[in-house]
C-alpha cells in the first residue's frame, strides 16, 4: 500500500503523538499509526474520568468508524498531547471536541495517576503507552456529543462498576479504563 493510500484510509497517518520512555519523558515524535502498528512505540496519552455530584461516571462508547476498540466503551474521553500541550490542556481540548464540554462545566480537572501499559487489538494494532489519569466533576452535565467519535453516553455509578465489573461485561470496555480503574479502587 502506498503512502498515500494510508493517508486516505487513516487520517491518523497525518498526525504525530509523543514518543517516551518507561518515565514519561519525551523521546521526539512519531507518526501515530506506526506507534499503533507492528510493535508499535511506547508514546504518551491520557484517559480522562468526569463524575457527577452523586459520583456517576460519565462513559463513553467510541464510534464504530475508530481503528482500535471501535464501540467499546471508555472512561469520558481519552487521546494523546501533542508536543507543548499539558495532560490538562489536552484533556480540555478533547472533552469539547468530542463531548461538547467547556471548562465551564466541571471543577478541579487533574492528573491523578499515571501508568504504563500494552494491548493488542484484534489484528489492527495496539496502544503502547504511558497514560496519564485526569479527574474531574461536571457541575453542569449538558453534552453535545460528535458522532464521528462518541456512539454512545451511559452515566454508571462509579463504585458499583468498580466493585462489580462483572455486571457491566456487556460493555467491552477500553484496556486503559479498566486499568485506570482497577488501580483507583487500589489506592
Amino acid at each position: 500500500m502506498s503512502n498515500d493510500a494510508v493517508d486516505e484510509t487513516h487520517k491518523n497517518a497525518r498526525q504525530e503523538v509523543i514518543a517516551v520512555d518507561a518515565d514519561d519523558n519525551e523521546e521526539g515524535l512519531v507518526n501515530r499509526l506506526e506507534a499503533h502498528t507492528g510493535d508499535g512505540v511506547r508514546h504518551r496519552a491520557f484517559t480522562a474520568l468526569l463524575f457527577d455530584e452523586n459520583d456517576r461516571i460519565l462513559l463513553a462508547q467510541r464510534a464504530a468508524n475508530k481503528r482500535l476498540w471501535d464501540t467499546h466503551w471508555d472512561g469520558t474521553v481519552a487521546s494523546h498531547p501533542v508536543q507543548g500541550q499539558t495532560q490538562v490542556e489536552a484533556t480540555e481540548e478533547r472533552l469539547e471536541e468530542e463531548l461538547g464540554i467547556t471548562p465551564a462545566q466541571y471543577r478541579d480537572l487533574r492528573v491523578t495517576d499515571r501508568f504504563e501499559y500494552k494491548r493488542y487489538y484484534e489484528n489492527a494494532g495496539l496502544e503502547w503507552e504511558v497514560c496519564a489519569v485526569l479527574q474531574a466533576t461536571l457541575t453542569d452535565t449538558a453534552l453535545d456529543p460528535n458522532p464521528e467519535e462518541v456512539d454512545g453516553l451511559l452515566w454508571v455509578p462509579y463504585d458499583r462498576l468498580r466493585e462489580h465489573p462483572e455486571y457491566y461485561r456487556q460493555l467491552r470496555l477500553c484496556p486503559w479504563f479498566e486499568i485506570a480503574m482497577r488501580r483507583d479502587e487500589e489506592r
